[in-house]
C-alpha cells in the first residue's frame, strides 16, 4: 500500500529547482521512497552525464534498485517534479513500485518546451511510417535466441 507525503514532494520540486541553478540539466527531480524513507534522489543529467536517458526518475530508479539490490521497486514510491514523460513512464513500469506521484503535468512541460507530445504520436504509427523509421530484419534469428531464453535453466524472471 503507498501512502502521499507532501515533504517528499517538496524535496522533488526543490530538487528540480536546485538543478537549475547547478546548470546540471532540466527542471526535473525524483525522490524514490520506501516505508517513509528516502532511498534515492536524482535530478535530470541529461547535459551533464551527455545522456538523452538521465532524467530523473530514470537516475532515481537506477540509484534505488542498486541501493536495494533489486530489479525492482515494489514497496516503494516515487515522487517526480513532474509527470513522467514516455521513456520514463517505461522504466517505471518495468521497476514495478506501488505508486508515482509527480507535481507539474504534461503540459506544463510542453509549455517550458520540454513537450512529449509528438513521442506519444510516434508510439501510435507503425513502425515503417515513424519520423525515424522501424525496420525489421533477421526476425528468425532472433526468435531463435527468444526460443533459446524460454528453455534456459539459467533464465531470471522479472
Amino acid at each position: 500500500m503507498y501512502k502521499y507525503d507532501p515533504k517528499f514532494m517538496e524535496k522533488a520540486i526543490r530538487l528540480a529547482e536546485e538543478n537549475i541553478f547547478k546548470g546540471n540539466g532540466g527542471p526535473f527531480g525524483a525522490v524514490i521512497v520506501k516505508d517513509g524513507q528516502i532511498i534515492a534522489t536524482a535530478v535530470n543529467e541529461v547535459t551533464t552525464a551527455v545522456d538523452p536517458t538521465a532524467h530523473a526518475e530514470v537516475v532515481a530508479i537506477r540509484k534505488a534498485c542498486s541501493e536495494l539490490k533489486s530489479y525492482q521497486l515494489e514497496g516503494c514510491e516515487i515522487y517526480s517534479s513532474c509527470e513522467p514523460c514516455p521513456m520514463c513512464l517505461g522504466a517505471i513500469y518495468w521497476a514495478r513500485p506501488s505508486a508515482v506521484f509527480y507535481a507539474a503535468n504534461k503540459e506544463d512541460a510542453a509549455a517550458s518546451g520540454f513537450d512529449d507530445a509528438f513521442i506519444y504520436k510516434e508510439i501510435d504509427r507503425k513502425p515503417g511510417e515513424r519520423k525515424i523509421p522501424f525496420v525489421n530484419k533477421m526476425r528468425d534469428e532472433a526468435r531463435d535466441v527468444f526460443r533459446r531464453w524460454d528453455e534456459s535453466e539459467l533464465k531470471i524472471k522479472y
